[in-house]
C-alpha cells in the first residue's frame, strides 16, 4: 500500500459500522476513489468532522486495490456560503452526485476537477441560478465526451447555421436539421447560440439564459444527462422539490 496526499472534493459519505465512514471523493491527482475512514466518527484530530459532501480537503490516503484507506484530512474549505443556504446545498449536492455517477473510478480528469471546483466556488458567493447550473452540465458533458451536437445535424452532418428552430433528440446525439427532424423536441436558434457560448467561455456567470431559453436548454440537457444514467439522481429530486418553496419565490435551479 502506497501512502500519499491528494487535493480532493468529497462527492459522498455515509456512516459505516460504529465509528467509520465510507467516502467517495474526486481527487485531482488520481480521479474518483472510494475509501473507508476508520474511526472518522470519533477522531476530530485526524478528520475534523470534514468528511461531508462537497468539502474540499487535502486527504492522506493509502492507495490499494478496492477501497483505499483514508487516514487523515486537512480542510481547505467547507464552502460555508453554500452550507448556509438550502438551495445552494441542493445545487452543490447535485453537481457532486452527477460527477460521481458519470465519472469512472480511478480515471484522472483535471479539467473536470477544475470545473467542479469553479462551480462550488461560484455557489459559495452567488445565488444558485439556473444559467450557472446549465453551464456546469454542458461543460461536464463536453469534458466527458458526451456533448450533444450543436453545430451540425446529428443525423446527417449538415450545417445548421441560419435555421431559426431546430429539432433535438438525445438518442440521436444532438440537434437535427429539417430533413432528419421527425417529430423531435424543438429548440430555438437563440437557445443554441447561448449553449455554444457556454462552451466558448470558462467563467461562471458569463452567460445568462432568459427564461424561455433556460427552459429549452434545461429540457435538452436533462435529456442528454438522463440517457447516460441507469437510475434517477436523488439530488435532482430534491432540487425539484425546492422549486417554489424558497422565501420570496421559486428557487432558480433551471
Amino acid at each position: 500500500m502506497r501512502t500519499t496526499e491528494c487535493e480532493s472534493i468529497i462527492l459522498g459519505a455515509t456512516d459505516y459500522r460504529e465509528a467509520d465512514r465510507l467516502v467517495t471523493f474526486f481527487c485531482h491527482e488520481h480521479g474518483k476513489l472510494r475509501g473507508v475512514a476508520r474511526g472518522a466518527k470519533r477522531s476530530r484530530q485526524r478528520f475534523g468532522g470534514a468528511l461531508e459532501p462537497f468539502a474540499r480537503l487535502r486527504l492522506q490516503v493509502g492507495l490499494k486495490e478496492g477501497l483505499v484507506q483514508v487516514q487523515g484530512a486537512d480542510i481547505l474549505t467547507v464552502f460555508a456560503g453554500i452550507r448556509a443556504d438550502l438551495a445552494r446545498i441542493g445545487c452543490a449536492g447535485y453537481a457532486c452526485e452527477l460527477v460521481d455517477r458519470l465519472l469512472p473510478e480511478g480515471v484522472t480528469n483535471p479539467r473536470l476537477f477544475r470545473l467542479l471546483s469553479a462551480f462550488l466556488e461560484f455557489l459559495d458567493h452567488s445565488p444558485p441560478v439556473g444559467s450557472a447550473r446549465r453551464f456546469f452540465e454542458l461543460n461536464l458533458l463536453n469534458i466527458l465526451g458526451y456533448r450533444p451536437a450543436l453545430e451540425q445535424c446529428a443525423g446527417c452532418g449538415a450545417d445548421l447555421a441560419g435555421l431559426g428552430r431546430l429539432g433535438f433528440s438525445a438518442a440521436a446525439g444532438g440537434l437535427l436539421c429539417r430533413n432528419c427532424d421527425t417529430g423531435a423536441t424543438q429548440i430555438a436558434a437563440t437557445t443554441v447560440s447561448l449553449l455554444q457560448r457556454c462552451l466558448a467561455t470558462g467563467r461562471f456567470g458569463a452567460v445568462d439564459f432568459p427564461s424561455p431559453a433556460l427552459a429549452e436548454a434545461g429540457k435538452l440537457l436533462d435529456a442528454c444527462i438522463a440517457i447516460h444514467l441507469s437510475r434517477p439522481l436523488n439530488s435532482l429530486v430534491f432540487l425539484r422539490e425546492l422549486e417554489g418553496e424558497a422565501p420570496g419565490g421559486p428557487v432558480q435551479i433551471g
